[in-house]
C-alpha cells in the first residue's frame, strides 16, 4: 500500500482546535472566551465588542440572525452573518465579531476569510495579523506566516525570528522563499536586538539553502558587533555541527556558556560535541552537572537519553533511563527509549518487554510498530504477527489501529494476499468497523477494484450517513474517474460531505474537481483556490493549474506549476498533468 493516499481519500485531521485558534486572537481582550476570573463564559460571543451603529431593516435582520445563531451555538452561521454585515457597514467591530464566531466553527477557511476582512478594515491592528500568521503556519504556508510576522515586528511586536525560522525548517519548509523575504526586509529592520535577531534568522536560512559562505560572513560580522549575544554562539555551534566540525562546535558552545552560564542548551551542545569527538566521559560529566542543577527533572533525563541514543552511546542512555523505571508513574517515553536501547544492543526479547509496557498515548502505536519491525528484521514474522494479535486483545480501543499496522507491515514484506486475508478475517468478526472498512476500500481503490471500494464505502455511508470522509472519498473517486453518468451523484455526495465538514480543504478540492468534470471551470475555480490556500498540496495544485489552463489563464497556470515544482519533491499527480499538457511546464 503506498505511504500516501490522494488528498481527499485520506483522513484530514483538524490541524488546530477552535479554542486554540481563539487563543491566537490574544492581544485583543474582547476576543477572549474566558472571563477575567479564568472561568469559561456560557456565550463565547459575550465578550465581543458591542454593535453601536444604526441599522436599516435588512442589516438589523442579518445581525439578529447572526446573534441568535451564536446563542444557539451555530457559530458558522453567526460568522457568515457578521461577515455579510461587514459588507454593508464596513465596521471593524463586526469583522472582529465574525472572527470570534468563526474561531468556534471548526471551519478554518471561514476563519481565514473573517481574519482577512478584519485586517482589511483595520490594517494597523495587531490581532488579525497574529491570527493570519497562525493560520498560515497551520496550513504550512510559511512565507505568508513570515510576511505577517514581519508586519507585526514593524509595529513593535516581539521579534523571535530565529525561533520562527527554526520551527519552519523543522517542518521542512522551503528556505529559498523565506530567505528572499528576509533579505528584502533586512534594510528596514529596526536597529538593535531586532536587527540582530533578523541577521541570525537569515544566517540559518542561508545555511539551509546551501549558502554557507554567506552565513559565515554574516555570523562573523555579528561576532564583531554583538559578541555577548547567546543566540550567536548557539547558531555558530549548530552550523559547525552541521559541517561536521565538532571541535569548532565545542569551541562555540564554550563561548556561549561563558556568555550565558545557566543556558542548558550550551551544555547539551558541549555534551553532543564531546560525544562526536569520542569523549564519552567528558560528555557524561557535562550532563551529570546539568542533572544536579535540575534534580527530579524526568523530562531532562528523557531528552539527554535521546541525545545519547542518537550518538549510539547506549550504556549512557540506559543509565539515565533506569531511574525513571523505579518511579510510580514511569513516563511511557522512558519505556520506548529503553526498548530502543535494548534493541540497539541486540537484546530483541528484552526490547520487546519494554515496548509492550508503553501505555496508550502518543508513544503507544510507535512502540508497537517498532517492536513488530524489530521482530521482522530478526526473521521472526510469525512472532511479530502473534505479538500484534495479542496486543489487539490487550488494547481493544486500539483494535483497528493495530490491524492497520499489521496490514501495512505485511504489504511492506510483499505479502499483500496475507494482508487482504487479515483484513477480511477481522471484518468478518467486526463487520461494521468503519476504520477497517475504509482501509479495505482504499486498498480496493489502489488495485483498481471500484466495485469493491464502493461496496465498503457504501456500507459505511449506509450505517453512518454523516461520515464525511466516506462520502468525499466515493464522490471524488467517481469524479476523478470521470464517469459521466454518475457525476451528478458524485456532486451530491461531495456537497453533503462539505455540509458536514465545511472547513476541510480536501472536500473543497473535491467540489472544485467535480464542477470541472461537469464542464464548469468557472464554478470550480474558487473552490480549488480556497482549497490550495488552506492546504498547499501537489494534487490540489495540479487540479487548480488544469482549471486555470482551461480558463485560458495560461501564465497563471504556469506560475502555479513552477511554484509547485519548487515546493513538492513528491508530485505524481502534477507530473501526470505535465505529461498530458506539456505546455504547462514553466518556460
Amino acid at each position: 500500500m503506498p505511504a500516501v493516499l490522494p488528498t481527499r481519500l485520506r483522513p484530514l485531521p483538524i490541524r488546530l482546535a477552535p479554542l486554540a485558534l481563539a487563543v491566537l486572537l490574544a492581544g485583543c481582550q474582547t476576543l477572549s472566551a474566558v472571563d477575567g476570573a479564568g472561568e469559561h463564559q456560557d456565550d463565547p460571543l459575550a465578550g465581543a465588542p458591542p454593535i453601536t451603529r444604526g441599522l436599516d431593516a435588512a442589516g438589523l435582520a442579518t445581525l439578529l440572525t447572526a446573534e441568535l445563531a451564536g446563542q444557539r451555538g451555530d457559530y458558522r452561521r453567526a460568522a457568515l452573518g457578521y461577515l455579510e454585515a461587514t459588507e454593508r457597514y464596513a465596521t471593524t467591530t463586526l469583522a472582529e465579531r465574525a472572527a470570534l464566531a468563526a474561531s468556534f466553527s471548526n471551519d478554518s477557511e471561514l476563519l481565514a476569510r473573517a481574519a482577512d476582512r478584519w485586517q482589511a478594515l483595520a490594517p494597523d491592528a495587531e490581532a488579525p495579523s497574529r491570527l493570519l500568521a497562525g493560520l498560515a503556519v497551520q496550513r504550512g504556508d510559511w512565507p505568508e506566516a513570515l510576511r505577517q510576522r514581519l508586519t507585526l515586528i514593524e509595529r513593535g511586536s516581539e521579534s523571535d525570528l530565529t525561533g520562527f525560522i527554526e520551527a519552519a525548517l523543522a517542518e521542512n519548509a522551503n528556505p529559498v522563499p523565506l530567505l528572499s523575504l528576509l533579505r528584502q526586509w533586512l534594510p528596514r529592520a529596526p536597529q538593535g536586538a531586532v536587527r540582530q535577531d533578523a541577521e541570525l534568522a537569515t544566517a540559518l536560512l542561508e545555511v539551509s539553502a546551501g549558502d554557507t559562505d554567506a552565513a559565515e560572513r554574516r555570523l562573523a560580522r555579528l561576532g564583531d558587533s554583538a559578541p555577548a549575544l547567546p543566540a550567536l554562539w548557539l547558531t555558530r555551534a549548530r552550523l559547525a555541527q552541521e559541517r561536521g566540525d565538532h571541535r569548532g562546535a565545542r569551541d562555540a558552545a564554550r563561548r556561549g556558556l561563558a556568555v550565558s552560564p545557566d543556558d542548558a542548551r550550551f551544555i547539551l551542545l558541549l555534551a553532543q560535541s564531546e560525544l562526536r569527538l569520542g569523549n564519552v566521559a567528558a560528555a557524561e560529566a557535562r550532563t551529570d552537572a546539568l542533572l544536579e542543577t535540575h534534580a527530579g527533572s524526568g523530562e531532562l533525563r528523557l531528552a539527554l537519553a535521546r541525545l545519547y541514543l542518537d550518538e549510539h552511546a547506549t550504556e549512557s542512555a540506559r543509565r539515565l533511563l533506569l531511574p525513571l523505571v523505579d518511579d510510580a508513574d514511569t513516563p511511557p517515553l522512558a519505556f520506548l527509549l529503553l526498548g530502543a536501547t535494548a534493541e540497539a544492543e541486540g537484546e530483541v526479547d528484552n526490547a520487546l518487554l519494554y515496548y509492550r509496557q508503553v501505555a496508550p498515548g502518543p508513544e503507544f502505536l510507535p512502540a508497537r510498530l517498532r517492536a513488530a519491525e524489530m521482530l521482522i528484521e530478526d526473521d521472526r514474522l510469525l512472532d511479530a504477527r502473534a505479538f500484534l494479535r495479542i496486543e489487539r486483545l490487550r488494547h481493544e480501543a486500539h483494535f483497528a489501529d493495530l490491524v492497520t499496522l499489521e496490514v501495512e507491515l505485511l504489504e511492506r514484506a510483499g505479502l499483500a494476499d496475507d494482508a487482504s486475508a487479515l483484513l477480511d478475517r477481522e471484518l468478518d468478526r467486526t463487520p461494521n468497523d468503519e476504520a477497517l472498512l475504509y482501509l479495505r476500500a482504499m486498498r480496493a481503490w489502489e488495485s483498481g477494484d471500484l466495485e469493491a471500494m464502493e461496496r465498503d464505502l457504501g456500507r459505511i455511508i449506509e450505517r453512518n450517513p454523516d461520515n464525511a470522509m466516506a462520502l468525499n472519498a466515493l464522490g471524488y473517486t467517481l469524479a476523478d474517474l470521470n464517469i459521466s453518468e454518475r457525476l451528478e451523484e458524485a456532486r451530491e455526495m461531495i456537497e453533503r460531505a462539505h455540509e458536514l465538514d465545511p472547513g476541510n480543504p480536501a472536500i473543497m478540492d473535491s467540489l472544485g474537481w467535480v464542477h470541472f468534470r461537469l464542464g464548469d471551470p468557472e464554478r470550480a475555480l474558487p473552490w480549488l483556490e480556497r482549497a490550495y490556500a488552506t492546504l498547499p498540496d501537489q494534487e490540489i495544485a495540479a487540479h487548480l493549474a488544469e482549471v486555470l489552463w482551461a480558463l485560458e489563464r495560461r501564465e497563471d497556470a504556469r506560475a502555479l506549476v513552477r511554484e509547485a515544482l519548487e515546493r513538492f519533491d513528491d508530485r505524481p499527480v502534477l507530473d501526470e498533468l505535465l505529461e498530458r499538457i506539456p505546455d504547462l511546464a514553466p518556460r
